[in-house]
């Protein structure tokens, strides 16, 4: 079996110093907080160095916390070689969030960086193709965001429609 939490908390504090946050839980979910300016620095030790050889970035993934003014970019990596867990965040700010891609380090976060794009509106620096993935490419806003008001309409079309459900 793999590391710990403490002990991949441990050699990332060890590499990154304070730019490790503390470690928050443990198990699957132990996580720690990251600036979003080294967060790639971070993940590409985290795949490289042999003792973490986390491979797999299995899902990355956004919330809205206004009240903070922040975006948190959330990080699940996963390593099939030593089968261990461990999550990175990155709070990025809410008025104009921005975080390094992990692209290439990982295929699967060409995508899900996209998502958190289109539906939270992080910007994601070196990212190779940065566009919406769900929304339509003029849709106004970020759906996810807790603030975000529908629009009565988009090119005409109603955007919501009466229940079919009768009460």
């Amino acid at each position: 079996m793999g590391l710990d939490a403490a002990a991949i908390h441990s050699a990332l504090r060890a590499r990154f110093g304070a730019a490790i946050g503390d470690l928050v839980g443990a198990g699957t979910n132990a996580s720690a907080m990251v600036p979003p300016d080294q967060i790639h620095a971070v993940c590409a030790f985290a795949k490289s160095d042999p003792a973490l050889a986390f491979d797999c970035c299995s899902n990355l993934s956004g919330v809205d916390y206004p009240k903070q003014s922040a975006i948190q970019v959330v990080y699940h990596l996963f390593s099939y070689q030593h089968r261990h867990h461990f999550v990175l965040k990155v709070n990025a700010v809410r008025d104009d969030p921005v975080a390094e891609s992990v692209s290439d380090l990982w295929s699967t976060a060409d995508w899900l960086e996209r998502e958190v794009f289109d539906l939270l509106g992080v910007r994601f620096t070196g990212h190779p193709d940065l566009r919406r993935i769900l929304m339509p490419e003029d849709w106004p806003g970020h759906p996810l965001r807790k603030d975000f008001v529908e629009p009565e309409e988009y090119h005409g079309i109603p955007t919501s429609r009466e229940s079919l459900l009768k009460a």
